[in-house]
């Protein structure tokens, strides 16, 4: 193994940066822990001013030009983006390597054009409360590419381990769409989100805001690396997510559009297989037994758990988790249990699972946790893209309801978006049409992207 570091003297606002390059060999991986790996991954604007038509608008421009200043200069004085670390995992050097890998992680490799080197990048950014801390990503470049990349941000779907992300996961489901965006020329970016990867803390699932903050600073970390290697990052961002990460998508690029970061604006959005409207239409379908069971008890259990460590939904387990499960659950979502361990330390049906009050919960939400699902379910409503939208799905998804997608196509129309719908069809990944679409997804999303590029 060959190491090398490079130190820099905080007082000089530089960045401590360690590159190690791991062994070239192809190790032979099997994905087994987190939701993914048991079929598991559900999910589920400010516009920027421009001149002034009339004098009655002026105001509200300017007040709209002080809240973008005042949030870049915190951002800014917190260090949101800042670099803390950046480690070579491994390097495909042909396109052949390329596709290899690919293809043993049961995706397409018709798209692959270049050779990529991997890095793991550690950056600070911000909790679901505002306060400083650090997360982790993957960074994916081409090699032997042309020096200006465009960027696309792929968000990743559910997992309970912290090793359930994109940095910690070599050539596997997680991954690979990172991998195929960046053997097709561009700059594959992946945050890890907050709590996952080499990030402290728990994940505090579906939470857009952090999962917002966490992939934006990715994006800024990303940006200030990419130099080190020869690249420059272009403005424009593609931006796709799977499941949980389709709404996570949404986000940031809601976020970009309202001008929230000085250099990244808004390409283009592909979210697949979202739980967009996760109150009105995911929860109720998994608790009336429309979707597959065992998934349905996985998300039901981590709903409840993830909001109430933000949210205080409810004041001990027994409330809102049957015997004997009261006195586990929670501390199966503790970042340290693989998704086998999570199947054998759940029951097999939503009825098992919750007390008459946790069902009454999730069925009908008041409170702090109502309050929390509005936000989570505003990702299609509350902003117009400017930016080419597709939503990608697959009939028969027995986790995410395909009438979420439904949802938010209406939703978009109604703000003046066409956003088409493209339905992948029958494609099963592990027995499961709902991972299948992210296979699907991925290699069409590249051609997708890859087509924009060029115009």
């Amino acid at each position: 193994m060959r190491e090398a570091e490079l130190a820099f003297d905080e007082s000089r606002l530089e960045e401590l940066v360690v590159i190690s390059a791991s062994p070239s060999s192809r190790r032979a991986t099997r994905y087994r822990g987190g939701l993914l790996a048991v079929g598991a991954a559900v999910c589920c604007g400010l516009m920027l001013s421009g001149p002034a038509v009339a004098t009655a608008a002026a105001p509200a421009a300017h007040a709209q030009a002080q809240a973008q200043a005042q949030a870049q200069a915190q951002h800014e004085e917190r260090g949101r983006g800042r670099l803390v670390s950046a480690e070579m995992l491994y390097t495909l050097e042909t396109p052949q390597a390329v596709a290899a890998e690919l293809g043993g992680a049961g995706f397409d490799d018709g798209t692959v054009r270049y050779g990529v080197v991997a890095y793991r990048l550690v950056y600070r950014t911000v909790d679901s409360h505002g306060r400083p801390t650090t997360a982790s990503g993957l960074l994916v470049l081409p090699l032997n590419s042309e020096r200006r990349l465009q960027a696309v941000s792929f968000a990743h779907g559910t997992g309970s381990h912290k090793d359930d992300s994109p940095s910690m996961r070599r050539g596997a489901f997680v991954s690979a769409p990172v991998i195929a965006h960046a053997s097709a020329g561009a700059a594959g970016v992946a945050p890890d989100y907050l709590g996952l990867g080499k990030g402290p803390g728990l994940h505090p699932w579906m939470d857009i805001g952090s999962e917002t903050t966490a992939s934006l600073d990715m994006l800024r970390a990303a940006r200030a690396f990419a130099p080190r290697t020869g690249h420059v990052l272009e403005r424009k961002v593609m931006i796709t997510g799977f499941s949980q990460g389709a709404s996570a998508a949404l986000g940031l690029g809601r976020a970009l559009q309202a001008g929230e970061d000085r250099w990244f604006r808004l390409g283009a959005l592909a979210p697949v297989s979202g739980a967009y409207d996760f109150s009105g239409t995911e929860l109720p379908a998994l608790l009336e037994g429309r979707l597959e069971p065992k998934s349905s008890v996985l998300y039901a259990a981590y709903t409840l758990v993830a909001f109430n460590r933000l949210h205080h939904v409810y004041d001990s387990p027994g409330e809102v988790f049957r015997a004997p499960y009261d006195s586990t659950v929670e501390a199966l979502f503790d970042g340290a249990h693989t998704g086998e361990q999570l199947m054998r330390g759940t029951p097999g049906t939503v009825d098992e699972l919750l007390t008459e009050h946790g069902r009454e919960l999730l069925t009908h939400p008041t409170g702090p946790l109502a309050a929390a699902l509005r936000t989570t379910d505003a990702v299609c409503t509350d902003w117009a893209p400017r930016a080419p939208v597709r939503l990608y799905m697959a009939t028969g998804d027995e986790q995410a309801a395909t009438a979420n997608t439904e949802h938010c196509q209406d939703a978009l129309l109604r703000k003046g978006v066409d956003a088409p719908a493209v339905d992948l069809g029958a494609v099963d990944y592990h027995g499961s049409r709902h991972l299948g679409s992210n296979v699907a997804a991925t290699s069409a999303i590249v051609r997708w992207f890859g087509e924009l590029r060029q115009r």
